[in-house]
């Protein structure tokens, strides 16, 4: 199985200086968010601010717009020498969003990534992650003290002197695969897909589980599929709300479908020339190509 990893896949590779070495000091983040260029990068409820006239483009918004707006700004680092911040606007009312961000609307950036330029996408998805987790982090997980802010917004501490916790952004790891056996792929309709789209399986892993474990059990837990040897081939930033994917191919060593319908509700052998060819949408549709589950499924039928 060849393994082409030079082109990164969509919210992955951001081309931002992060500063990680020198967030802990306030002194350098203020001088960033003072920065006359300084640019805030909004989210409202898990939504991104987007101007969708044409090809969608990220609305980024001036440091001083929002200068009378509270809210904690979440240091994201520089890109082409100008700071971003990420702000939470989610305790804003619908209807008063025009007063605060007049350009664009807040769209799901999973319904617009794709099509939008690769930086301005994964800063997007690195915004959308970040509020995410402060909103579910704003009381100490030992103790139940608040939290506050710190590092530019990539700690949050405990306020409580006799805790002291630390805790830092969440990541959960999960593995993607497609299944393969010969010129075939195993694919399966997740009940919670949009009709009619098909995608590789994919799962959470486990504590004291490997990646490769994983790729194994979750393959036989929803479709009964043996599977043998497991190749990496690439990951993928999805904070939606807060994951990574870790793309893998694996070849079967069985091939009779035993389903698990609690979570889908098809699964098949596709073969790659089915695949090749175009298909009515209304009948048969791949995932959407800013996820790795079509780049796996694209590199695969490419490598036949």
């Amino acid at each position: 199985m060849p393994n082409d990893l030079e082109s990164p896949n969509f919210y992955a590779s951001l081309p931002i200086e992060r500063w990680s070495e020198r967030r802990r000091d306030p002194a350098f983040i203020a001088t960033r968010l003072e920065h006359v260029e300084a640019r805030l990068v909004p989210v409202w409820r898990t939504k991104n601010l987007v101007r969708t006239d044409d090809r969608p483009q990220a609305v980024w918004l001036a440091r001083e717009t929002l200068a009378h707006v509270p809210g904690e700004r979440v240091y994201l680092g520089d890109w082409q020498g100008v700071p971003y911040f990420a702000l939470d606007l989610s305790h804003v009312e619908e209807h008063d969003l025009p007063a605060h961000a007049p350009e664009g609307a807040f769209v799901d950036l999973r319904g617009v990534g794709a099509a939008m330029d690769r930086a301005e996408g994964g800063l997007l998805a690195l915004a959308r992650g970040l509020a995410w987790w402060h909103a579910r982090n704003r009381h100490c997980g030992v103790c139940g003290a608040p939290t506050e802010s710190r590092a530019g917004g990539h700690v949050l501490a405990c306020t409580n002197p006799a805790c002291g916790a630390e805790h830092f952004p969440r990541t959960d790891p999960a593995v993607i695969m497609l299944i393969v056996r010969g010129d075939r792929c195993l694919l399966g309709r997740n009940r919670r897909f949009p009709f009619p789209m098909y995608s590789t399986l994919a799962g959470f892993v486990e504590p004291g589980e490997s990646l490769e474990d994983c790729v194994r059990r979750e393959t036989f837990e929803e479709a009964g599929i043996r599977v043998g040897r497991v190749e990496y081939r690439s990951s993928q930033p999805w904070p939606f709300p807060a994951s990574i994917m870790l793309g893998f191919w694996g070849e079967a060593l069985t091939e009779d479908i035993v389903m698990d319908d609690d979570e889908l509700i098809d699964v098949i052998w596709a073969d790659r020339e089915f695949l090749r060819r175009a298909h009515d949408p209304e009948k048969f549709r791949l995932p959407r190509t800013d996820s790795i589950a079509r780049r796996l499924i694209e590199d695969w039928i490419a490598a036949g």
